[in-house]
């Protein structure tokens, strides 16, 4: 059963996070949302990549064929919670300025933008 935890804990990290983007009436619930949906994303990126049994991706003082993590997978999840922070910002900082012109973060209440002749 080990083995399928973290599938399970990233299947519902992502279910949880789905559901809040779709019942969201707040721009930075939202926000909040997405960021929980791209932790699932960390966590099944580390069960990809975990080994049972295995120690650090350092080989210095070990035999060959030693079991290790997979140091790449490891990587990969720094970029992905890198890239998701500056999303993150990035979409704050536009709802913020959606608040100032607008005046509201509802996304139901805000009417599409006329073209200007």
């Amino acid at each position: 059963m080990p083995g399928v935890l973290p599938w399970l804990v990233a299947a519902w990290l992502f279910g949880i996070g789905l559901y809040g983007i779709a019942t969201s009436r707040h721009y930075v619930h939202l926000i909040a949302c997405l960021s929980v949906c791209q932790s699932s994303t960390y966590v099944l990126l580390l069960a990809i990549g975990y080994e049972w049994g295995g120690g650090p991706p350092i080989f210095y003082d070990h035999p060959p064929g030693t079991r290790a993590v997979d140091p790449v997978v490891q990587a990969l999840v720094l970029t992905d919670i890198v890239v998701g922070a500056a999303v993150t910002a990035l979409l704050l900082a536009i709802s913020l300025q959606v608040h100032k012109r607008r005046g509201t973060l509802d996304p139901h209440s805000l009417k599409p933008l006329r073209a200007h002749r």
